[in-house]
């Protein structure tokens, strides 16, 4: 499908959804991403035009299916897969990259940083119908005899060479400056991005500046060939909760912004990335201060997470922060995994983190009253009150584990009853209401005999109350 839209534009030379858009055209983009988000198509063209919304589509990604990204859509999760040096291959990265599109990852990231990388993202991209970054960094790194030696042509063939295989967005850690170096190794935690690490150890041995920086006008013009997104990405995010918020942070932050105006310029899109480790209470105010430093671009935020003290358990103190996040205007929320902090995500992890994390873009999509967010919800709380356990096995997110749950709870050889055993059938409060509604006195198990046994009962719930709108009508 998108090969047929590509090749009607194959002789513009300024191939970007932010050039038609400043230019009026709606393209087929567009479009798309209007219907899958029940919006109006010239809505999603002023949000494009004006920087507020980015839709990540290379033009040579030819099965991708197109989404958008920003806060006036529903807030979109990446799941982050990649092998190291240590572990893992293209066969392992596949089966990760198949768990994450199963359990509804919007983006995937590869941060492959050993062996066959170029092999791996090419297998990735050929397989992904969903948009698809990098980190170009990890790949200059393994293409130079040291981080010493990385140079300004190593880092723009690896940016396009990445660019032409059909990357949709490229992290780029251009943002962070000589100045920063010393108040950023004064941290708890100092620079906990890999890629930030890298730049300041380029800066410090070269006594220059960020030549992603220095050269961004150049990466800039690769992207603008083949439609790459740019996610500024943020170096100096914070890896604790004492370095959240601090100078170097905001610093940062502000660069960030600048560039992001001279990408438009030049017609490419441009998401921000946050942090990273950020109590409760600091979290609005880090999306204000995005929202004004950057120009309304969209924010795409690790988490965050609000405590330090659950390793084996961070893809929830991460979603917890990932909730708020979006609530508060965040655009895609990265996942973090069990195994943050402690090793190579497996595809178990990837299941884990990307469930923990439809569950936070979800319910900050419901508080926010995205169109027919919540349609799902109450399409479950009828089929819970029903008693349809099929119906709730398909409406889960994890199905799977549902009936995996389900069964395991069950008395061995017992029939589909209406009851679960977290109740059974003298406390099933469902089953007291049913004989209530059907005008029967009742108490305990001698109520719940007279009602009609099964999932599919003729029952029909009654209409929803308190102002909430029936299913199909929010939003």
């Amino acid at each position: 499908m998108r090969s047929e839209w590509i090749a009607k534009r194959k002789n513009d030379t300024t191939p970007t959804q932010m050039y038609y858009a400043k230019k009026g055209i709606i393209t087929e983009e567009m479009r798309h991403v209007a219907e899958s988000e029940y919006l109006d198509a010239e809505k999603i063209r002023e949000e494009i035009a004006a920087g507020r919304l980015v839709i990540p589509a290379n033009i040579n990604h030819t099965n991708l299916i197109p989404l958008g990204i920003g806060e006036t859509l529903r807030c979109k999760i990446n799941a982050n897969i990649g092998n190291s040096a240590l572990q893992s291959g293209v066969e392992s990265e596949l089966e990760k990259l198949a768990v994450a599109l199963k359990y509804g990852a919007d983006t995937v990231m590869d941060l492959s940083t050993g062996g066959d990388t170029n092999g791996i993202r090419k297998s990735l991209i050929a397989n992904c119908n969903v948009a698809i970054g990098t980190v170009p960094m990890y790949e200059i790194c393994l293409e130079s005899d040291s981080i010493e030696a990385i140079t300004v042509e190593k880092i723009l063939e690896v940016i396009e060479r990445q660019a032409k295989q059909g990357v949709d967005y490229m992290t780029i850690h251009c943002g962070f400056l000589k100045s920063f170096i010393p108040k950023a190794t004064e941290r708890v935690c100092g620079i906990v991005s890999r890629g930030g690490s890298i730049m300041s150890r380029w800066m410090d041995a070269h006594d220059k500046e960020n030549p992603m920086y220095e050269h961004f006008d150049e990466i800039v013009d690769i992207c603008r060939k083949y439609d790459v997104t740019l996610s500024l990405g943020d170096s100096l995010r914070p890896g604790s909760l004492a370095d959240a918020s601090d100078e170097v942070q905001f610093a940062e932050l502000a660069i960030l912004g600048e560039l992001a105006k001279r990408a438009w310029a030049r017609d490419v899109q441009v998401m921000i990335e946050g942090p990273g480790h950020i109590p409760v209470d600091q979290i609005e105010m880090n999306i204000a201060k995005e929202r004004e430093l950057c120009h309304g671009a969209p924010f795409y935020v690790l988490g965050p997470l609000v405590t330090d003290i659950a390793p084996g358990y961070d893809h929830i103190t991460s979603a917890i922060g990932a909730t708020m996040a979006a609530y508060f205007g965040a655009s895609m929320l990265c996942y973090v995994t069990p195994k943050e902090h402690l090793g190579l995500p497996d595809k178990e992890d990837v299941r884990n983190g990307v469930i923990a994390y439809k569950i936070a873009a979800h319910a900050a999509d419901i508080a926010r009253k995205r169109p027919k967010a919540r349609d799902r919800d109450d399409a479950m709380a009828r089929a819970r009150f029903a008693f349809d356990w099929e119906k709730q096995f398909e409406l889960a997110l994890d199905p799977e584990r549902a009936r995996e749950y389900r069964n395991a709870s069950r008395p061995e050889g017992a029939k589909e009853e209406e009851f679960c055993t977290m109740c059974g059938p003298d406390f099933c409060a469902m089953g007291i209401t049913h004989a209530l509604k059907d005008g029967q006195k009742c108490k305990g198990a001698a109520a719940l005999s007279t009602h009609s046994q099964g999932g599919n009962s003729d029952f029909v719930s009654p209409p929803l109350t308190g102002g909430e709108k029936e299913e199909g009508e929010n939003g």
